[in-house]
């Protein structure tokens, strides 16, 4: 009789730590005797069965990597017909034994539908904002803030050699922990997060002030889902394949108003998908890779319809039903950053 078999799949956004996840999905299957394969591009693939062998040449060399080798979509299963029993089909056709959803709320609702639809299934945590209840941190963000905490540090110059007022937009669809966290230690001058609306009226009042008292430029750090006036700014009014809005442009109306409103030279800067790419940082290579180990762990103990999730130091599993909002930026952390405002 031959080894169990072990599937795994990426889905929604790519960013940094995907790869230490697969790397550890591996090479702990391997040691626990499982055969491993990756599903290309997340559920497409899964519903395409779209597949590839994965052993340990497939993995060698891409702790370092950023995105995913397996490849990631937005593809919704629910949203198409016939195509969760196309999934069961697969599963049965592949042997597989379990497969582990690694995701953020979208991918990993899908895999906690099939669980209780009799699939065994594991989920990992993934996304850049750091908006998953259940888990401390996801592997990402660590990357994605010091990305943009950079970005603000070199920003820091040219405003002020120009005398403007400068607007950073960062990534956060329903929190602004990545906004909140790259301006504190970026030391911009004001953070604009979706869990606490302020209006462009008292935006243009405090960089008046500020500029009242000698300073001559000012760096506002923005997430792309604060609303302008109670309103998302969005690219187009299309949903994705999940229902969610697809924002952006909120850096340039807030640049717009800002101007208007105070006279003051300003400009608007884009971050976008340079968050989510290139190298992930030590914190999130660790944190994927105990992830990765933890799932495997989970599976070999037939824990399915779990999830794995960082508390304090410890990796430890909580149910996959329990990740059903987002983990907001608590009032305390905003009044802190508020000390440094203007």
């Amino acid at each position: 009789m031959g080894n169990k078999r072990l599937a795994m799949l990426t889905g929604g956004g790519d960013c940094p730590g995907l790869n230490p996840v697969i790397r550890a999905i591996v090479r702990r299957g391997i040691q626990d005797g499982y055969d491993t394969i990756g599903i290309r591009n997340g559920w497409k693939g899964m519903i395409e069965k779209n597949f590839a062998p994965l052993d340990r040449g497939s993995v060698s060399g891409i702790l370092h990597r950023g995105g995913t080798i397996l490849g990631t979509s937005r593809t919704n299963p629910r949203a198409m017909d016939g195509a969760i029993d196309k999934i069961f089909q697969n599963f049965k056709e592949l042997q597989l034994d379990a497969l582990i959803a690694i995701g953020g709320d979208d991918t990993l609702g899908v895999a906690c539908d099939l669980y209780q639809k009799g699939l065994s299934t594991i989920g990992v945590p993934k996304t850049i904002d750091n908006d998953l209840s259940g888990t401390d941190y996801t592997f990402g963000f660590d990357t994605a803030i010091n990305i943009a905490m950079e970005a603000i540090d070199r920003l820091h110059s040219t405003a002020e050699s120009h005398n403007r007022v400068l607007v950073v937009e960062l990534m956060g669809r329903h929190a602004g922990w990545i906004t909140i966290g790259a301006g504190l230690a970026g030391g911009a001058d004001f953070v604009l997060i979706p869990e606490f609306p302020m209006s462009m009226d008292e935006v243009a009042e405090t960089v008046k002030k500020r500029h009242a008292t000698g300073r001559t430029f000012s760096i506002i750090a923005v997430a792309e889902g604060f609303k302008v006036d109670g309103i998302d700014v969005t690219q187009t009014q299309e949903l994705d394949a999940f229902g969610n809005k697809r924002l952006g442009g909120v850096g340039e109306v807030i640049a717009c108003e800002v101007e208007k409103r105070t006279r003051f030279e300003t400009r608007s800067v884009v971050l976008g998908h340079v968050q989510r790419g290139g190298a992930p940082t030590a914190f999130d290579r660790i944190l994927g890779t105990r992830f990765g180990l933890k799932a495997v762990e989970l599976v070999r103990n037939g824990q399915f319809g779990k999830m794995v999730a960082l508390r304090g130091t410890d990796i430890i599993a909580i149910e996959l039903q329990a990740v059903t909002k987002s983990k907001l930026v608590p009032r305390e952390l905003y009044e802190d950053a508020k000390v440094f405002f203007g």
